[in-house]
């Protein structure tokens, strides 16, 4: 995800010391039952479409905009399925952070998935059981959207 403004205002006095972020996820389905994904640029890996709040942003408006500025695709957010502590993370110029994710099962409602912005090198639709190659941490947010159950995990995961 692109570095928003004002973390990049904290890091100018932080510099790279781990800053605990809020995080929001958006696993949205189309009619069929799809899931639209991301193939990120900075790594590479496919992935639910995810973000970082604005200052006085609301989780649901967050998702429904990086979902909209990353695909193209319009959503309404339909309910929570996660809230979870993210383990450190740390990029290449050496700044660490981690996050505090809200994740959010979505319907799309309009607009056709494409690359709408330099964080993705490909967006698409995949059928559930035919997802691409992706970390453990996101097929669980897919997972916890399709369950109306609630799921207990292992609390001592950092992912």
């Amino acid at each position: 995800m692109a570095t928003p403004d004002f973390i990049r205002t904290i890091r100018a006095s932080a510099g790279h010391q781990l800053l605990w972020l809020p995080g929001v996820s958006a696993v949205v389905f189309d009619d069929a039952g799809r899931v639209l994904l991301g193939q990120r640029a900075d790594n590479h890996e496919w992935a639910v479409i995810a973000g970082i709040p604005e200052p006085g942003e609301q989780p649901a408006d967050c998702a429904v905009r990086e979902v909209f500025e990353e695909t193209a695709v319009e959503c309404v957010p339909e309910r929570v399925v996660l809230v979870k502590a993210g383990g450190p993370i740390s990029y290449p110029n050496g700044d660490a952070c981690q996050f505090m994710d809200i994740t959010f099962r979505c319907r799309a409602v309009g607009g056709e998935a494409a690359v709408n912005d330099d964080e993705s090198l490909q967006v698409g639709w995949f059928e559930v059981d035919a997802l691409p190659a992706m970390s453990e941490r996101h097929l669980f947010r897919i997972k916890q959207a399709m369950s109306d159950a609630p799921t207990w995990f292992d609390t001592t995961s950092s992912d």
